[in-house]
């Protein structure tokens, strides 16, 4: 057992420091109390392995683009490098919010969804293919995200249906009628999202009918 020549304690398990002036312990240590974490050590190296690829990534596109002046030959004047780190900013959220728990599946896929579209019609709009988002690229991946939130609502058994249900509503009604709005001519690929929006979302309330309800009683205290 290992003991603090200052404190005059003794501390069991292997220890480094005392726990109560935090001075070198000395004499030969017993068998850890505790296992050690090498899982979550692991992913934490990892983690700052990512981190520092991220931060490479950034100042290496910021210098190529503002102190060496590296343009690409059909957008002379476009700054790519700020897309770059749009793009490496939004991938370090979304590996938070990977990483923080007790977070909803569907939440999570919703928000990593929802931020990737944004940062799409935005580089779109700078590449010149806004279009192909626009008309294709958004539609799809939201009836991609419908079915596979589906799935998880099904899977699901910590009680998140408002949350799966809520997305139904935000990711395939809502831009559908704010296309509408903006334009009249709606691209077929647009209506079928509309379609497997309705789909789902009747899907989610007959088969997550009464766990909805339960839900809304045990939130909102009814």
């Amino acid at each position: 057992m290992k003991k603090c020549p200052y404190c005059k304690i003794e501390v069991g398990g292997n220890p480094v420091k005392c726990p109560l002036c935090q001075s070198r312990l000395i004499g030969e240590g017993e068998r850890p109390y505790f296992p050690e974490k090498s899982t979550l050590q692991f992913r934490s190296f990892l983690y700052k392995i990512q981190m520092f690829i991220a931060w490479a990534v950034i100042i290496a596109a910021l210098g190529m683009d503002f102190l060496l002046g590296v343009r690409f030959p059909s957008f002379p004047d476009l700054h790519w490098g700020l897309i770059i780190v749009m793009w490496t900013v939004a991938f370090e959220f979304v590996i938070m919010k990977q990483f923080k728990p007790g977070t909803a599946s569907a939440r999570k896929l919703s928000i990593m969804v929802f931020l990737i579209l944004i940062l799409l019609t935005v580089t779109s709009y700078y590449f010149d293919f806004l279009w192909l988002t626009k008309d294709w690229i958004i539609p799809i991946t939201i009836a991609a995200t419908l079915v596979v939130n589906f799935v998880l609502t099904m899977l699901d058994k910590q009680g998140n249906a408002i949350t799966y249900l809520l997305t139904c509503l935000f990711f395939g009604l809502v831009p559908f009628w704010v296309m509408y709005i903006l334009r009249k001519d709606m691209p077929m690929t647009w209506s079928i999202c509309l379609i497997v929006s309705i789909t789902v979302l009747a899907a989610a309330i007959i088969f997550k009918g009464r766990t909805v309800a339960r839900e809304f009683q045990r939130r909102f205290h009814i």
